[in-house]
């Protein structure tokens, strides 16, 4: 799904030091509604950092943030913890479930901390998409690595937030499962009208979004917008020859 207007995520000239180090260095980028965006990048590259930013868990030194229609650089904590809870939905690569809770109960914590209902259609399709029907009862550490990460994905779906930020959520699956996740957060732009943006130091995960960007360095170094209605084959096809071009 496409959108070459109104953006979910802006982020301008935002600069972002940890000590003398610049992890963001002077980032301009807008991500669109209605979009799948990969932000792209070798390890080092600041895409956890600037993903971060967005979602209100670290302020920038300088520039502006801007989520939802809500400038997080101008909130206070009370108020950032309002957006977080209620506006973005954030995906860390190790996957952050609670040990002592069931898959059910991890999914609809979200829900709980919110003191807020989901409609039943949703529950169910998410747990059919994720493929965790035989699995509400189990615990996360009865889950393989795959499961528990799709576990994570579909919890940051359940409340249906303004934008999922994900930080490198298929890191370390086989590719199969890599497939299948991605292919559960693409549904949440496409089958939801929601927002994704998707860092990853894997170009090949852009094969499911509609934008790729490339940080290096703390900087916009290139975007790509894949044409509508392209394949997952097609866009993959695309990345390879923009990474043979321009190797992480």
């Amino acid at each position: 799904m496409r959108n070459d207007g109104e953006a979910i995520v802006r982020l301008e000239s935002v600069t972002k030091n940890y000590g003398p180090k610049k992890a963001l260095d002077g980032v301009t980028l807008r991500c669109l509604k209605n979009n799948f965006t990969a932000i792209l990048g070798p390890p080092g590259a600041g895409k956890t950092t600037l993903l971060r930013c967005a979602a209100g868990l670290d302020r920038p030194t300088s520039g502006t943030v801007d989520v939802a229609g809500e400038n997080l650089t101008s909130l206070d904590e009370a108020a950032l913890d309002v957006v977080r809870r209620e506006r973005v939905s954030y995906v860390f690569s190790s996957r952050n479930l609670l040990p002592s809770l069931t898959v059910a109960e991890n999914l609809t914590l979200p829900l709980r901390l919110a003191r807020r209902s989901a409609a039943p259609s949703l529950v169910i399709d998410l747990v059919r998409r994720a493929g965790l029907s035989e699995h509400l009862d189990s615990m996360p550490a009865d889950l393989c690595r795959s499961q528990q990460q799709m576990v994570a994905v579909a919890r940051a779906m359940i409340t249906s937030p303004a934008v999922i930020l994900a930080d490198d959520p298929a890191r370390g699956l086989d590719p199969r499962s890599a497939g299948e996740l991605l292919g559960l957060l693409a549904s949440y732009v496409h089958d939801h009208a929601g927002n994704v943006v998707l860092a990853s130091h894997d170009p090949m995960v852009a094969a499911y979004a509609d934008r790729a960007v490339l940080l290096r360095s703390g900087r916009v170094e290139r975007e790509m917008s894949f044409p509508e209605g392209k394949e997952a084959l097609e866009r993959a096809v695309h990345l390879a020859v923009w990474e043979a071009r321009d190797p992480f």
